[in-house]
This record gives structure tokens, sequence and C-alpha cells, in this order.
């Protein structure tokens, strides 16, 4: 079993910085992709960013594009969305999601597998 735990979340004014965390436990894999997804109140949950570490490939939503960056450590079994200049529309539950590089192209958002519980962020005005 693999299991995924977010940690990083909290209150911050618009403007400030936050680093999210994803660990995982368990059985683990050497060839992943690692999605950041983001669920608004009264909003579907969204991808905000992903990345196929084998290949070197980021993506970021247009909304968080310069703002936001999407890195990981494999040897560690884990993964940081570094989240800059936040603003109060970057208000939600965020979710890490990881899935075998091979399960899915790349050009896939939604084909993810494992999840984590969230970890909430709120952004002042």
């Amino acid at each position: 079993q693999v299991q995924l735990v977010e940690s990083g979340g909290g209150l911050v004014q618009a403007g400030g910085s936050l680093r999210l965390s994803c660990v995982a436990s368990g059985r683990t894999f050497s060839s992943v992709d690692m999605g950041w997804f983001r669920q608004a109140p009264g909003k579907e949950r969204e991808i905000v960013a992903a990345v196929r570490w084998s290949a070197g490939s980021t993506y970021y939503a247009d909304s968080v594009k310069g703002r936001f960056t999407i890195s990981g450590n494999n040897a560690k079994n884990t993964g940081y969305l570094q989240m800059n200049s936040l603003k109060p529309e970057d208000t939600a539950v965020y979710y890490c999601a990881a899935r075998l590089s091979s399960r899915s192209t790349w050009y896939d958002r939604d084909n993810y597998d494992y999840w984590g519980q969230g970890t909430q962020v709120t952004v002042s005005s």
C-alpha cells in the first residue's frame, strides 16, 4: 500500500509564501508522476501542477504560472509545491497525488491513483 501525506498549509496574507510537502510511505516506486490539486469552496477539484520526474516535464495551470514551482526528491520519496505571491483566490484544500509514469500519458491530467488527505491553505486579503 502507498500513503501520501501533505503538510505545510496554513493561513497567510496575500503576497506571502507557503511550501507544501508530500511524503510517500509504504510501498514506493522508482518512476512516478506527481500532481498537486486544489479544491476551493463550491468548486470542483482542479489540477494546479504536475511533474514527470523521469523526463523533467512540468505542468502548471495558467492561474499559477510564474508563482508556483513543483519539485521533488525521489530518493526521499518527497514532493514539494512552492507557492509564492499568494492570492485570496488560491484559498483551497490542496492535495498531492501520484501515479506510475507508465500508467498514463504525460498529457492526461486526471488519471492519478494515490491521493493524500489534503492540507488547508487560506490566503487573507
